[in-house]
């Protein structure tokens, strides 16, 4: 026999048609039954339910704002997201924050769209703002606070198509002539690593052995998640530096803080102007296989560097000596 919820503490009901998320989720408390949710399964609408029971959402439809939707999704909604995406979108807030005491229901797609157009970043931040609207819109949709998606209307810049352009010699020379320079330190890191920004920025002094001169981490891949690679020599004193510095736990931090993203492309945009070179931060990774394979690196060794799985190699597990013979490669690039 199936015991009944008790009274006040909401449902969790089927709707008719081909739904992506079928169930929705009842709140009881209020007496008028509110939607708090649409789930794709019975069992997780009752885990919302009881969620939500043990820790009540305070929804006005008519009266939320802009922030307080955003406080809420930020505790029910974006916990779920990756680490790099949630800052990014952290980040985009500020963008929006001029709207932040307007009812959520009254705000039209011009005005958010007028926070992208404002916001005088380039595609990766205006990108940002409009998959912050989409995310908010969503959520209130599902609080049956708005009855359409306005963000569905937004545009923001594309990003550019561009040809990946390895570094030069004489732009890798200018680089150590001017490594004083604040942040040309990373620029040099991903020429002598191939981590990607998210890489870069997700890595822990934890993670950084300056003994033995190896370091784990990578992301997106099985084959380069967690991969541990040794320390190239030329870079050996920017990663003990940055080691010493660091007050986050981060190997690289912005004025004591974990860095996103979008705010390291800013810095990026900023250093390429000063430098007078024309990259993106892509093209250090390109530009590090490139150097490591004229320098005739073995090619699975290039691979595992790089954190990608290697045709007929099966998943190997790196020894201590295989470590060495990572290094061995890695030190093939010597200017």
């Amino acid at each position: 026999m199936l015991l009944k919820n008790p009274n006040g503490y909401g449902t969790v009901t089927k709707l008719s048609g081909n739904r992506r998320k079928p169930w929705i989720v009842k709140e009881g408390k209020s007496g008028k039954q509110k939607p708090i949710g649409y789930t794709s399964t019975k069992e997780e609408g009752l885990i919302l339910l009881a969620q939500y029971n043990n820790d009540p959402w305070d929804i006005k439809t008519d009266k939320i704002t802009l922030e307080e939707l955003y406080t809420l999704w930020l505790e029910k909604r974006a916990v779920k997201l990756g680490d790099s995406n949630r800052s990014s979108l952290k980040s985009a807030y500020k963008h929006c924050s001029k709207l932040a005491k307007t009812n959520y229901k009254q705000i039209k797609s011009y005005q958010m769209q007028d926070c992208i157009d404002s916001c005088g970043k380039g595609y990766s931040t205006q990108g940002a703002i409009k998959n912050l609207w989409g995310h908010l819109d969503r959520f209130a949709m599902e609080l049956d606070i708005i009855m359409k998606c306005n963000s569905n209307l937004l545009t923001s810049e594309p990003i550019p198509e561009t040809t990946k352009e390895v570094f030069t010699d004489k732009e890798v020379s200018r680089l150590w002539e001017n490594q004083n320079l604040p942040w040309v330190d990373s620029i040099l890191f991903f020429l002598y690593t191939g981590f990607r920004i998210s890489e870069m920025l997700s890595l822990r002094t934890a993670n950084v052995d300056l003994k033995e001169w190896t370091m784990r981490g990578g992301v997106k891949t099985e084959a380069g998640k967690n991969r541990l690679i040794p320390v190239h020599s030329k870079i050996q004193g920017i990663v003990q530096k940055r080691f010493e510095q660091s007050k986050t736990g981060y190997l690289f931090e912005y004025e004591g803080n974990e860095v996103s993203e979008s705010k390291y492309r800013e810095i990026w945009a900023d250093l390429m102007g000063k430098l007078q070179m024309k990259h993106t931060p892509h093209e250090c990774r390109h530009t590090f296989r490139s150097r490591l394979d004229s320098a005739g690196a073995n090619k699975v060794c290039i691979d595992r560097l790089m954190g990608h799985k290697s045709k007929g190699t099966g998943e190997r597990v790196y020894t201590h000596k295989n470590i060495e013979e990572l290094r061995m490669n890695i030190e093939l690039i010597t200017n």
